[in-house]
């Protein structure tokens, strides 16, 4: 009898788990009943979609049962979005006609919503998009997005700045995990090729309810490209040359999909010649070269979601130091850096009837290794500074191998009433070692562990979201000798935190949309304000750090404000952010082998500032945009002095014209682009005042449709005048070295 029971038992549970769900319907427009071809209908918490047909309809099966937002979206129309009880009949929905650009479904926020639905404001970006503008890099593109900015040493290595903080303040996630590649280093750059990403989404905050630690002034969250639409394969062919380096980039991609099977592979490659700047130098040893593998394997199937995805990524990048050779090679000088970085990782989610779980691991390898010009036991001899690097690699003076293991499990509760909550836990097991001459941390071993909720509260008009979260931080590391012979001791440390987030969202019509955010962060020193003890040589000083070092803790109000009508867009955005105990560097009056000696201290900080924006698409002529930005960030200690690395005022004004229309050519797009940097009069301890600049961009483009294949070509210019300038963001300003001067980049992507 228990037998029958348990059988009988396991067959109704089979058959709850693969009973087919499907749903279909129409799409119209709201105006003329005519069907739309090519919208998109996604669920959201499934992560699945699929577009309509010339007909305007639409078929998704093997979906799992319950209730579930439906996102329908499409150029040229209002989003709608609806929640669709599963299974469910044939629906049919209209939508208006709008010329406000298409909103996407924000992922970095926990409850994957429309911009426009979102209580905590989100900038998302395609990277087609920067790639349009003349983005040189993924850094250098996301710059483009107001409020943030690249603090770059040459075009090569650059890393995101968010309102004024950067480095181990900014966390990166990439395929659903933290990036982890030793990011508190000024001559680390990001460590990930454009190709192969889809769009760019930027949280401005604090947002360690989210993330945890080092989340304390925001997260760049770097979403890949999709894996073909069901039952259809795709491929793409792209290259890029780039005028002022001499650069090309090329990439590979192919992509297939079953019903439930889905594949994707993409290979890159990218080589750089030291750029020119505005006075017609080369700055040596800015040279830079790439590969980049990416590959994807999902498996979607009514109850489940498998998304395993893997990314190498080897870079060459020169260290430039001063001009000296003038040469478009590209093979790097000494110094250089080699750098190899691999991501796996493994996205499951269950889906039951009214509720859901996902579980994220991840595991990197960064194996960093610089070569010099004088390496012990002769290893590099016969090797000088400036000297071009041939035949048999030398050994590296410095190697650092860095591990990391994330998980993040998160449940999402059955929801009550008009409450959607989310409690899950995060963690990091990671080790440092170290194989080269030179240590700058010592080999060491970090635990973290947090646990959070976070619930979303909806109304008619209002929106509320809040949660509360619990970090701890275990830091481990050796004692190690330092090259005067002194002795660096061991630590073990913990440290704990407590933080929360509340919001609330008015909206009024689809149009007045209010957003209030109050949060905090928190950043637990990293190995290297706790343990250094060595000559900088960039920056020509001995560094000392300090074992004492408590948290960063930091509390953010955030107001944004946004009108939004057919034809007219503007937005005001205001934050201000106390960071207690915020960690910098400071002179100590000694000297040690006449490099004046700095140890790592921590004093109350303040940074405010905002963003303010708008954008006139005029009737009848939508196809023409008006848009104009400024940002303003002031950074300042307790004691009045101003904060390094602050990036200057900026006003952008764009002209841009897009047309979609066009049988044979479509898609087609021409912008002029003006950005105003003002001086830097407030500048940093250790940093001298900037001057203002303006950058004059270019840039024109379409696609040619050739029945089943899509030929895509652009041609962009950046610093068209080819001024001669220097960003107070640039690591090199110090030697008085210039940025990039006139660059053209010109495009072509062939996908079938």
């Amino acid at each position: 009898m228990r037998n029958i029971f348990l059988i009988t038992l396991l067959f109704a549970v089979n058959t709850a788990l693969f009973s087919q769900n499907n749903i279909s319907g129409i799409i119209r427009n709201a105006e003329t009943s005519e069907p739309v071809f090519s919208a998109n209908i996604y669920f959201p918490q499934l992560e699945k979609g699929t577009m309509t047909n010339t007909e305007g309809e639409f078929s998704i099966s093997n979906l799992p049962q319950g209730n579930y937002k439906m996102v329908v979206s499409s150029i040229g129309f209002a989003s709608f979005t609806q929640e669709i009880s599963i299974p469910s009949g044939e629906i049919e929905i209209s939508l208006k006609p709008s010329a406000i650009e298409m909103e996407e479904v924000i992922v970095s926020t926990p409850f994957h919503q429309l911009q426009s639905e979102n209580v905590m404001k989100v900038e998302r970006e395609s990277v087609s998009e920067l790639n349009r503008k003349g983005a040189v890099t993924l850094s250098d593109g996301i710059s483009q997005i107001a409020g943030v900015d690249n603090l770059s040493t040459g075009a090569g290595i650059g890393k995101p700045v968010i309102r004024g903080l950067s480095s181990n303040r900014v966390l990166v996630y990439t395929q659903g995990v933290r990036l982890e590649n030793q990011q508190y280093g000024d001559e680390h750059g990001l460590g990930v090729n454009s190709k192969g990403i889809g769009s760019v989404e930027v949280i401005k905050g604090p947002a360690s309810l989210l993330y945890g630690s080092d989340a304390i002034g925001g997260v760049l969250y770097l979403n890949p490209e999709k894996y073909a639409p069901a039952n259809s394969t795709g491929a793409a062919v792209e290259s890029d040359y780039f005028s002022n380096s001499l650069g090309y980039q090329a990439s590979l991609m192919a992509k297939t999909s079953t019903e439930k099977l889905k594949f994707l592979v993409r290979g890159s490659q990218a080589y750089h010649s030291d750029y020119k700047s505005g006075d017609d130098v080369r700055i040596t040893n800015t040279r830079f070269n790439e590969r980049d593998l990416k590959a994807g394997i999902g498996f979607q199937h009514n109850k489940y979601k498998g998304d395993l995805r893997y990314n190498f990524n080897r870079s060459e990048i020169g260290i430039p130091e001063e001009i000296g050779i003038q040469s478009t090679e590209k093979e790097p000088l000494l110094p250089y850096q080699n750098i190899d970085n691999h991501v796996l990782s493994l996205d499951n989610k269950l889906y039951f009837a009214k509720s859901s779980l996902d579980l994220k691991v991840g595991y990197q390898f960064n194996n960093r290794k610089e070569f010099e010009e004088h390496n012990e036991e002769g290893h590099d001899e016969g090797h000088e500074e400036g000297e071009e690097v041939s035949g048999e690699e030398p050994e590296p003076a410095l190697e650092m191998h860095l591990e990391t293991l994330n998980y993040n499990f998160k449940y999402n509760l059955p929801k009550i009433g008009n409450f959607e909550t989310i409690a899950g836990v995060q963690g990091m097991y990671q080790t440092n070692k170290n194989f080269g001459e030179e240590l700058l941390i010592p080999d060491a071993e970090t635990v973290d562990f947090g646990v959070f909720a976070t619930t979303h509260y909806h109304l008619e008009n209002w929106d509320f979201q809040g949660g509360l979260r619990f970090d701890n931080r275990s830091l481990n590391s050796n004692s190690y000798l330092t090259e005067e012979g002194s002795t660096v001791e061991s630590i073990d440390r913990n440290f704990n935190s407590f933080n929360g987030a509340i919001g609330a969202k008015y909206q009024y019509d689809q149009k007045f949309i209010a957003r209030l955010n109050l949060a905090s962060g928190f950043r637990a020193p990293n190995l290297s304000e706790l343990t250094s003890d060595g000559e900088h040589h960039g920056a020509n000083r001995y560094e000392k750090g300090n074992s004492q070092l408590k948290n960063e803790q930091n509390f953010q109000v955030d107001l944004a404000l946004e009108l939004r009508t057919p034809h007219f867009e503007t937005f005001i955005n205001a934050f201000n952010n106390s960071v207690n105990d915020y960690i910098f560097i400071s002179p100590t009056g000694e000297t040690i082998d006449s490099s004046p000696v700095f140890q790592y201290v921590q004093e109350n900080a303040n940074l405010y500032g905002g963003e303010i924006g708008i954008h006139i698409h005029p009737h009848p002529l939508d196809w023409l945009h008006l848009e104009s930005s400024f940002e303003t960030v002031t950074g300042k200690l307790t004691s009045g002095s101003y904060l390094p690395l602050i990036p200057a005022n900026s006003l952008t004004n764009t002209f841009r014209v897009e047309l979609e229309e066009g049988k044979t050519f479509s898609g087609k797009y021409a912008f002029i682009r003006l950005k105003n940097v003002f001086d830097q009069n407030n500048p940093g301890m250790f940093e001298t005042r900037t001057g203002g600049y303006g950058l004059l961009g270019a840039g024109f483009g379409t696609s040619i449709n050739f029945g089943d294949s899509v030929l895509e070509l652009g041609i962009n210019g950046n610093n068209l005048l080819d001024k001669a300038y220097i960003s107070h963001l640039s690591r090199l300003k110090p030697d008085n070295i210039h940025n990039i001067g006139r660059n053209f980049m010109i495009s072509a992507s062939w996908k079938i």
